[in-house]
């Protein structure tokens, strides 16, 4: 039963501890939340008391971050379970639900990219991939570089001749019945002209994933007979092409380094530690040979040893990808429950998984060598991260203290409006926590209820929009008490995402000076928001306004904070900009096929999504045009008429309507959208 504890009334982890003996000893999970019902930190237990008893000392004890944590909580609630393996379980699920900001959060010091084989489709493509995975594609890697990746595809396609082109060039192929470059260079087995069936093509592409996935020896035996075989019965030819393939397979399998036996199948874990940072190293072994390589860096949480940083990491990078877990995990200290982790991890990837320390032999060697890698990431990341833990928290305190603000503006959300000539009126949202960018809460809008070019106005509405939201969001979350839970709900309880919109942010900046200002703190009193402290921020001289003051607030040129709302301010800018030229190359496509008769809305978006450009549009010929359904001979010779009658001259593009010259033009050059005044 979760505890019920008062909210706080002052600073300090007494203000909210449970009563004596109101803690149970079974084994559970627990939550830290803030005093807007946000959790901050969830962590485990083999003993609820004696765990959480320890956060509730004197706070010189504690460790810096834990120390930030307890007196941020206000209340702490807890669930028993029962086993320790549903402890581990329940831990990964609510981290993963409720993104607490004081967990260790492992994230990659880079975008690795992934070789990618999209099994799902029906004519599976090689490609690379970055960022999160999806369904219906295999991964191999991660790779260190993409050239490393395209490198390997080149040399098997020789071999595996399977797809590698982009949906676009594929259809076009198909369309034009004739195959890409890598058909006519045998590097492609044209699937898109019917060169192969489905079932032919599934099967080069089956082929090439046992190979990649460590099966490589089969292959290259069955090769090496079938190339005798052919030598034998005088087709010199077929053998000579089979003695290429061999000599391809085995250079690509030289670019891996051989590191244990044959069939090794393990994950080489390593950690490089200080008092505020952690760095993981990850080499990935299949067959023997390592197939990539990956690191992390995070900032520690509290004074836990290595067996526990161990743990926590195992934990974040198998819980969520089972299809990942290898038979063997080398790590440098084992966890303390490793047995518990290993049933966890057993179940996962349905077979034995074994946690140990190498401890001699190659095994050993390989670990030291990650164990170095780890060591120069953590150096490297120190020198080159400019938001290091200590910066971003001397930026946010020196914006506190600047600014005035009652506590530190951990959330802060930032608002930018771009025009062009009172046309296509947007706006965007751009979020920083702790003082790093949150792009998935990033949000767009597009402003409907000003006519014309009006920052004021346009700032005006869209504050009233998303504080709007917000209010709608804490109505519709909040509980009643007595149930289970009290409080606003901020993450959905269907997906386990977070609202749209839930939270209220620590600080409003909006781009402009006063005037922007006035209007942003104008939306939120007509609100009954007094809560939320606004700020803008003028380009001219990088000047802080606060709203009713005639002055503005002057923060050193070297002053961190300054730094870190000028980074802010940049970011809405440019996601602002980037949202506005979407939505006008979009009209201006739509602007060019309105006067095509027969040609509706449903219509329009079939022929752009066909072509994807109004560049591919006009190149494409009247019969291309035709083929695309439910467009007929006589509405594509109007297309065809309307894309080709409004080009402007060198170094541009444009369209022109009836009653008048060019409306709407694009410079090649810059990328740059103009729109030009008609005559008169």
């Amino acid at each position: 039963m979760p505890a019920r504890p008062t909210p706080r009334t002052s600073r300090g982890p007494l203000s909210y501890r449970p009563e004596p003996g109101s803690i149970p000893t079974q084994p559970g999970v627990y939550r830290f939340r803030d005093a807007q019902r946000r959790v901050i930190y969830v962590g485990k237990a083999k003993n609820l008391r004696a765990r959480l008893s320890s956060y509730f000392q004197d706070i010189a004890n504690l460790h810096q971050r834990t120390a930030t944590m307890v007196t941020t909580a206000a209340s702490v609630e807890w669930t028993v379970v029962g086993t320790e393996v549903e402890a581990l379980q329940l831990e990964y699920s609510w981290i993963k639900e409720y993104d607490p900001r004081f967990n260790v959060k492992y994230r990659d010091d880079k975008s690795y990219p992934w070789l990618a084989v999209t099994v799902g489709e029906e004519f599976p493509r090689v490609m690379v991939g970055r960022g999160a995975k999806r369904k219906g594609t295999r991964y191999f890697g991660p790779y260190s570089h993409a050239w490393a990746i395209r490198e390997t595809v080149d040399i098997l396609l020789r071999v595996f001749p399977m797809r590698s082109c982009s949906n676009g060039v594929f259809k076009r192929s198909a369309q034009v019945g004739r195959p890409c470059l890598l058909g006519y260079i045998d590097k492609c087995s044209a699937p898109c002209v019917g060169q192969v069936s489905p079932e032919e093509h599934r099967e080069i592409v089956e082929d090439f994933c046992d190979f990649m996935g460590g099966q490589t020896k089969p292959f290259m035996r069955r090769i090496e007979k079938e190339m005798y075989a052919a030598s034998e019965a005088l087709d010199f030819e077929k053998a000579a092409r089979l003695r290429d393939d061999l000599g391809a397979m085995q250079r690509a399998l030289e670019k891996q380094a051989v590191v244990l036996g044959d069939g090794a199948d393990a994950d080489v874990v390593a950690l490089a530690e200080d008092p505020l940072e952690v760095a993981v190293q990850v080499f990935y072994v299949r067959g023997g040979r390592i197939r990539g390589q990956r690191g992390w860096v995070a900032d520690r949480m509290d004074e836990g040893e290595t067996p526990e940083l161990v743990e926590n990491f195992l934990l974040q990078l198998y819980a969520g990808d089972a299809d990942s877990i290898p038979r063997e995990v080398l790590v440098p200290a084992l966890p303390p429950d490793v047995e518990t982790l290993e049933e966890l991890l057993s179940d996962l990837r349905g077979s034995r998984v074994r946690i140990r320390v190498p401890q001699r032999g190659d095994k050993r060697a390989l670990a030291e060598t990650v164990a170095k890698n780890a060591a120069q990431s953590l150096a490297l990341h120190k020198t080159k991260r400019a938001s290091d833990l200590t910066t971003r928290n001397r930026a946010l305190e020196e914006i506190q203290q600047a600014l005035e603000l009652d506590d530190v503006p951990l959330r802060i959300e930032c608002y930018d409006v771009s025009n062009l000539q009172g046309t296509e009126v947007v706006a965007s949202m751009v979020v920083f926590e702790d003082g790093l960018p949150r792009k998935g809460e990033y949000r767009k809008f597009v402003i409907k209820g000003v006519d014309g070019q009006n920052d004021v106005a346009s700032m005006h509405e869209v504050i009233t929009r998303r504080f709007r939201r917000l209010l709608d969001e804490q109505a519709r979350s909040e509980l009643k008490p007595g149930t289970e839970e009290s409080g606003p709900m901020l993450v959905d309880p269907d997906t386990g995402r977070p609202r749209k919109f839930a939270y209220a942010p620590g600080l409003v900046v909006v781009d402009g000076g006063p005037p922007q200002v006035a209007a942003a703190q104008r939306a939120l009193d007509e609100l009954g928001i007094d809560d939320v402290p606004v700020c803008g921020l003028a380009k001219r001289l990088e000047e802080v306004w606060l709203p009713d003051e005639e002055d503005p607030v002057i923060l050193a040129r070297s002053s961190e904070g300054l730094y870190l709302l000028q980074r802010i301010r940049d970011e809405a800018h440019r996601f602002a900009i980037a949202h506005h030229r979407n939505r006008r190359s979009k009209s201006m496509v739509e602007s060019v096929l309105d006067d095509v008769p027969g040609l509706g809305e449903v219509r329009r978006r079939t022929l752009l999504k066909h072509f994807g450009s109004l560049k591919k549009l006009r190149e494409a010929e009247i019969e291309q045009i035709a083929q695309v359904p439910g467009i007929g001979v006589r509405t594509a010779e109007s297309i065809k008429a309307a894309v080709s009658g409004g080009r402007a001259g060198e170094g541009g593009s444009a369209t022109e309507r009836p009653d008048g010259p060019t409306v709407v033009s694009v410079n090649t050059a810059t990328g740059e959208i103009e729109e030009e005044g008609r005559e008169q």
